[in-house]
């Protein structure tokens, strides 16, 4: 497969370029195409994965959230660790420019891996070094506080406007092998039955027949219903002290709902419709989350109230508006007044969205 043709689809084999042909496709801010070189990444150079997803558009989470569009670019099984960031805990999913990777063919991928070390541009002059992108990672901002860069906080940069109304995209997303046919058909059924009630046209009889029917197609109850505790007065919390490895239930809508204020928050943490498909259903506990960095910002956000991550639950931008089906799988936040402890399945059964390596080729 020849990286500047045809674009990667899911499933696809590839392996990350060496260290140095990477820093030979990255200019003198350690980007190309606006995107970051990220330090965590290096971690990950000559290793083989299968795409994830391809990264034809994203969410951008700096200035009003809005689709973008992304050029040449997927996602593997792979989220920065932090380590170069003071320890962020968001996890964020990497981008990977099909620059940055070669692909593996499952009959010769050995002769393969001879080869691509003359590929990727082996007779340009690196204009980068490792040094640089470590020192861009982290700077300090004129009121003496650390300011970082990384992927999240750059793409408006590494991005251009991608409309919602752009119907190409969804010809893509079910190209590419990112989203099922069916999964397309549900986000439309939502979308116009969302976009009907917010416009007042028969709101409350479509909700109802939403919530009858919502089984037919094989969703939710509707998703973006809002709590009603008034905003101001406080929202109850509870402290489990969950640990990476537990294995938790998440409450039902309803009981939820119970704990949020008018505007869907509880404690400031915003309760989102893409939390809803996972109610009722277990998983276990990735970490807990005290910081993270404000994409707009640009600085540490310190958690007042901490809060987890559950293995493999993720945002499937499923109900988003003007970004649907955006295949970054940005962690979901929970409060852990959403969640009680479960005992494991005695029967051995495993737990939903407990992660299976895939073996290369």
């Amino acid at each position: 497969m020849d990286l500047k043709g045809a674009k990667l689809s899911v499933g696809d084999w590839v392996e990350v370029r060496s260290k140095e042909e990477i820093l030979r496709t990255l200019d003198d801010n350690g980007q190309l195409e606006g995107m970051p070189f990220m330090p965590e990444m290096f971690a990950f150079a000559g290793s083989r994965f299968q795409v994830y997803k391809r990264a034809h558009k994203t969410c951008d989470t700096v200035f009003p959230v809005r689709g973008r569009r992304v050029h040449r670019a997927v996602h593997l099984n792979t989220r920065c660790d932090g380590q170069a960031h003071d320890g962020c805990q968001a996890g964020c999913l990497i981008f990977w420019k099909e620059a940055w990777l070669k692909p593996v063919h499952s009959d010769t991928s050995q002769a393969g891996k001879r080869h691509s070390t003359s590929n990727g541009g082996s007779a340009l002059t690196a204009q980068c070094t490792d040094q640089l992108i470590f020192a861009r990672a982290k700077a300090t901002a004129p009121d003496g506080t650390a300011s970082y860069l990384c992927q999240a906080t750059q793409l408006p940069y590494a991005t251009t406007n991608l409309e919602w109304w752009d119907v190409r995209q969804y010809f893509e997303d079910y190209s590419s092998g990112n989203v099922g046919l069916w999964r397309i058909i549900c986000g439309f059924v939502y979308s116009c039955c969302y976009s009907l009630t917010q416009a007042g046209i028969v709101g409350r009889p479509l909700r109802w027949f939403y919530d009858k029917f919502y089984r037919v197609w094989r969703g939710t109850p509707f998703p973006r219903k809002t709590g009603s505790i008034p905003v101001g007065q406080p929202t109850p919390a509870e402290a489990l002290n969950l640990q990476p490895g537990e294995l938790v239930r998440i409450k039902s809508h309803d009981e939820i709902l119970k704990t949020l204020n008018t505007n869907s928050k509880n404690r400031g943490l915003y309760w989102d419709a893409e939390e809803v498909p996972y109610c009722g259903r277990t998983y276990r506990v990735l970490r807990r989350v005290e910081r993270i960095i404000n994409d707009k910002t640009r600085k540490m956000l310190e958690m007042k109230t901490p809060c987890v991550i559950l293995d493999s639950v993720i945002c499937q931008s499923r109900y988003s508006d003007c970004r649907m089906f955006c295949p970054r799988s940005i962690y979901s936040y929970w409060r852990e007044i959403w969640l009680e402890r479960a005992e494991p399945n005695a029967a051995g059964a495993p737990v939903e969205g407990d992660r299976r390596v895939a073996q290369q080729p």
